[in-house]
């Protein structure tokens, strides 16, 4: 629903609803800590109730897309009244008219999953996997996860571990504000760029600076535990700026409607699952690797960042009905995609 030149900032909002949800998430588990009596897990558990409820009841008030009414009902009236009013004007016949091409091309579509496997489809399938398993090959899940029982480990009694989280957090939650306010000004791959460059450098540094001062054994000192805390607070401020809003924002915009349910649905299948295998390895990883961990992760920043350099084209500004041309003209892709030239009047901001 959001204009291409909105649409990164706009999509981000979803990525900064989850990181202020986490965020409150971590702020009552440090506050219920220290209720007596076993109640301190319940209270904190049962507050997931709130949220749950506000998602059923806004379900319910969800109002359809111009593409949804288009799909489902052809109700093409309806669906310019929706367009109009959030574009706030009433010429939308030419994007009206793109919706209901990629709506036709679409219908045509008996087995989107199928689809998908089509050589055209190439570019949009490797994206669909890569992107996801990348963003949880960052090591984030593990900080997240993990930050009371890796601050504990290095250090810190049980209460400041807790609130070490809720620091963590929130330096993701500003970042991902400070991303959402420039993405659309500055691009999808500089901010890519820039996070990954500021995660690796970060990660070198946790792993060399705690392989200098534990070895096999020992432990930190307290001032050695907060420099810890505040390289980490940097590493959660490169993944807030890109891999975090930008892993669920890029998936969303690169696929045709045809494939896109298919598309998504790989998106998040490849997602929650590493994030499984990641949060169920993590511990025999840190057990057995110790700070080699930061380096194993560091690595995969290094690939990932190198992987959007060379193949990720940019979405800035292009309508999602015009990213497959997109793909037409990348110096990889094209060679699957074909290099036919779109016949429509749109230009593709370089």
């Amino acid at each position: 629903m959001a204009l291409p030149k909105h649409r990164g900032a706009m999509n981000i909002i979803f990525d900064t609803g989850v990181g202020i949800g986490v965020l409150i998430a971590n702020i009552i588990n440090f506050c219920t800590e220290k209720i007596d009596g076993g109640w301190g897990w319940r209270i904190s558990l049962s507050m997931a109730a709130v949220p749950a409820s506000i998602l059923t009841i806004g379900a319910i008030i969800l109002p359809d897309t111009p593409n949804s009414l288009i799909q489902k009902d052809n109700n093409l009236e309806k669906a310019k009244r929706v367009l109009q009013r959030i574009r706030g004007t009433n010429d939308v016949q030419r994007e009206l008219d793109d919706l209901l091409k990629a709506s036709s091309i679409s219908k045509t579509t008996k087995d989107p999953f199928k689809k998908i496997l089509q050589r055209k489809y190439r570019p949009q399938l490797v994206m669909a996997a890569a992107i996801p398993f990348f963003a949880q090959m960052t090591g984030i899940n593990v900080i997240t996860f993990y930050a009371p029982i890796l601050f504990r480990t290095i250090g810190l009694r049980e209460s400041s571990s807790l609130l070490s989280a809720v620091v963590i957090r929130c330096f993701n939650v500003g970042c991902t504000f400070i991303s959402m306010f420039v993405v659309d000004k500055q691009g999808r791959r500089v901010l890519f760029m820039l996070g990954g460059i500021q995660m690796l450098a970060t990660q070198v540094t946790i792993g060399g600076f705690m392989t200098a001062l534990l070895g096999d054994h020992g432990g930190l000192s307290k001032a050695s535990a907060y420099v810890v805390l505040v390289l980490i607070c940097i590493y959660i401020s490169g993944f807030g700026l890109s891999w975090g809003p930008l892993g669920w924002l890029v998936p969303s915009e690169i696929y045709p409607l045809e494939i896109r349910s298919a598309g998504q649905s790989i998106t998040v299948a490849v997602s929650f699952f590493f994030c499984f295998l990641i949060g169920q390895t993590f511990l025999a990883m840190l057990c057995h690797m110790k700070a080699g961990i930061f380096f194993f992760f560091g690595g995969w920043v290094a690939l990932m960042t190198l992987f959007i350099y060379f193949f990720l084209p940019e979405t800035k500004n292009v309508p999602i009905e015009k990213v497959e041309q997109l793909w037409k003209e990348h110096w990889f892709w094209k060679r699957f995609v074909g290099d036919e030239v779109d016949d429509s009047s749109y230009k593709l901001d370089k």
